[in-house]
């Protein structure tokens, strides 16, 4: 229950002190920057990272790992000891200082590469004012996004080398180690470098500025791309394009018109002039090395310039000579392969000039055995999947289609993909579906909608991808999105994120509804006469007189599986409802745990039973009362359920009994209405007694009673 506890008050210090946003980002492995720094100035000693050490489990486990022919030779040297005048930046980050090494991980290499058209961004991941000189004790810091919050990740100077150069990313200039420490930084929170070798550079695009990307393949453009791109822009996203290669020894090839393959251009500005009184897109793109230009078409010196007016001409700003140049969209399509759009939150932008997207932000865990329910080819499963909720208001200005309607970006990511990897972990096939629904509020949707009615909308494909993300035009209204991977049963944590022009409001859980208590006078005749008869002449049932009563009715359910109510379940729930303290049940208690089996029973069997021994899944309590998160369900899974991840019907009736009364006490203290309570020390006290019996469910409460 550790984990627990920590997630929990990481939730609450993310509410409450905002930990994790880009204002107050977490320190990695519970590293403080600061504190670590002046503690090596006062003592005159270089900082050496415990965490990540200067040994063979930092370089890797296979390729770089102890034995690995790659690794031979390695020592691992502060920047002073390669050369007499270290420096941290020199003259500001410039493309050149990314050198790719001995390492396959130019995909972060053209992210980190990117940084430097921001200098805000770029400030963000790489906090300014650090050097070899003032204050310096071989101690760095740098700030990536991971997973849903920023982390402040502490890194020592000692570095990778062989033969006294540096193996990995380096500066053309030699004295330069800005990137090779970044490197290190984002080796570091991945649990290693070998696990960079290999990825897209959309993943480091989001882990330097916590957007959400969307990629193109050009060849399939959509329709309204030029308009899509044209929005983008004005919402600060960051545009990317790139050539594709064939091999290896196209790599940086320059074409006959001077574009560059295999290199990563950006896209600045979109435009819609008139050439002769006709309109024409123009893009206007930027070659990173600040030369080599495009020649064609609507380049700084071609003839189609003399086509616009003079004031139109000026306001373009078209000749300067720095490697930035205009290209009409139709050229851009066809010389172009990759579009890729990384789309920033609101706090990631400073300048008041652009617009802002609105965002929204879910975790969840998939679980064996209760959230781990595959895609909809899995019926019997299906359902047991998450849910996370949205509502759609507006619709947007300016709808770059034409159409009114709301658009809304969703990217499911599966977290700690690259750490997972030394132990032989691969990434699951995931992917989310979408349902909208009417006439419901506040509900966990069921088989009634999610098998038998079509989804508004779903990704494209289920892929094994860090991130899947998808673009979606939807009429206002109320959706559900549903993520999943495409087996069930494969574990996994993730983040889903959802992006939309206009405010939307999100919600994950769901509030209970409770049956008012029956008066006396409202019990039926024959339920009193059957209840003298069991209680005998204290006119109370024992939990020996309950289990009994509780055996008979449910061996007579051919549909039910259970070995029997257990004297300690019937003892629990005399426990739970006895209300007047005397260790049994009442007329009015027992006449509440008849109702409540009775529905139990009707409510759990109503649809058909997907397993053939007819237990009951955790699944069933969702049916029946209750939308819980997934950290309570899995208590509630590792507390009842057997090797098939089924819950005997006499346990199932105590933890639906439990959980009910947990909710009503909740709502109790809740008097604001706020949708959480404190309690003190002898409040907690006080209520040990309810929990007796099931420790986890007390540990869990807090994640299952504040959303």
């Amino acid at each position: 229950m550790a984990n627990t506890a920590a997630e929990l008050a990481r939730r609450k210090a993310r509410e409450e002190e905002g930990a994790g946003s880009r204002a107050n980002a977490v320190p990695f492995n519970q590293q403080d920057f600061e504190r670590l720094r002046s503690e090596c100035l006062r003592t005159g000693s270089l900082f050496c990272d415990p965490t990540f050490p200067a040994g063979w489990d930092s370089l890797g486990y296979n390729q770089l790992g102890r034995y690995s022919s790659k690794t031979i030779g390695v020592e691992w040297k502060r920047p002073a000891e390669l050369c007499s005048d270290p420096r941290f930046i020199v003259d500001g980050a410039k493309r050149t200082d990314i050198c790719q090494g001995e390492l396959g991980d130019c995909w972060l290499l053209a992210a980190i590469a990117s940084l430097t058209l921001d200098p805000a961004i770029l400030n963000r991941v790489v906090p300014p004012g650090q050097s070899f000189s003032s204050q310096y004790a071989g101690i760095f810091h740098f700030q990536l996004w991971q997973y849903g919050e920023w982390v402040d990740v502490v890194v020592d100077d000692r570095l990778p080398t062989r033969d006294g150069k540096l193996m990995f990313v380096h500066s053309a200039e030699g004295g330069e180690f800005w990137s090779a420490l970044l490197e290190k930084a984002y080796a570091k929170v991945n649990s290693s470098y070998e696990v960079l070798i290999g990825g897209s550079s959309i993943e480091g695009f989001e882990d330097f500025t916590g957007g959400i990307s969307e990629s193109y393949d050009l060849k399939e453009a959509p329709p309204f791309l030029f308009n899509i791109m044209r929005k983008a822009l004005k919402l600060g996203s960051l545009l990317g394009c790139s050539i594709d290669i064939s091999s290896s020894y196209e790599t940086e090839a320059v074409t006959h018109q001077k574009l560059v393959k295999g290199h990563a251009y950006s896209i600045t500005a979109a435009r819609q002039v008139h050439h002769f009184g006709s309109p024409v897109e123009l893009l206007r793109i930027r070659n990173p090395w600040g030369q080599v230009e495009w020649t064609g078409a609507w380049s700084d010196n071609s003839r189609e310039w003399d086509g616009l007016e003079p004031e139109e001409k000026k306001r373009l700003d078209h000749a300067a000579d720095d490697g930035e140049f205009w290209m009409s969209y139709t050229d851009f399509l066809r010389q172009f392969s990759r579009l890729d759009i990384c789309n920033l939150t609101p706090d990631t932008l400073s300048s008041e000039e652009f617009s802002r997207w609105n965002y929204g932000e879910f975790e969840g865990v998939w679980r064996v055995g209760s959230t781990a329910g595959g895609c909809r080819n899995y019926p019997a499963t299906f359902c047991s999947n998450l849910q996370f909720f949205i509502r759609l208001e507006d619709v947007d200005d300016e709808p770059h289609d034409g159409k009114d309607g709301c658009t809304v970006l969703i990217g499911l990511m599966q977290k700690d993909a690259r750490r997972e990897r030394r132990f032989g972990r691969d990434l699951n096939t995931i992917g989310f579906a979408i349902y909208q629904y009417k006439g419901r509020s506040k509900v966990h949707l069921g088989p009634d909608v999610l098998l038998r009615r079509a989804a508004a909308a779903r990704s494209q494909n289920f892929i094994n991808l860090r991130e899947v993300c998808e673009r979606f035009k939807l009429p206002p209204g109320e959706y559900a999105i549903i993520p999943s991977t495409f087996q069930p049963h494969r574990k996994g944590s993730f983040i889903l994120r959802v992006f939309t022009e206009k405010q939307a409001h999100t919600r994950s859980h769901v509030s209970i509804s409770f049956q008012p208590d029956v008066g006396r006078d409202h019990v039926d005749p024959h339920f009193k006469r059957l209840f003298a008869q069991i209680s005998g002449n204290d006119s109370e049932i024992s939990a020996f007189e309950l289990q009994h009563v509780l055996d008979k009715v449910i061996s007579q359910r051919s549909d039910v599986k259970s070995d029997g109510f257990s004297l300690q379940t019937c003892r629990s729930i005399i426990s739970l409802l006895d209300l007047d303290g005397s260790g049994k049940l009442g007329l009015l208690e027992f006449h509440h745990v008849w109702t409540k089996i009775q529905k139990y029973l009707v409510r759990n069997f109503r649809a058909p039973c997907h397993h053939s021994n007819h237990s009951v899944t955790w699944w069933n309590i969702h049916r029946v009362w209750f939308q819980l998160n997934s950290a309570v369900i899995q208590e509630i899974v590792g507390r009842y359920a057997d090797s098939s991840f089924a819950i005997d019907f006499d346990c199932f009736v105590g933890c639906l009994i439990r959980l009910e009364l947990l909710f009503k006490m909740f709502r109790t203290l809740d008097k604001k209405n706020q949708g959480k309570i404190q309690l003190d020390l002898q409040q907690v006290n006080w209520s040990d007694w309810f929990w007796a019996s099931n420790p986890s469910i007390q540990t869990c409460s807090g994640l299952l009673l504040v959303p």
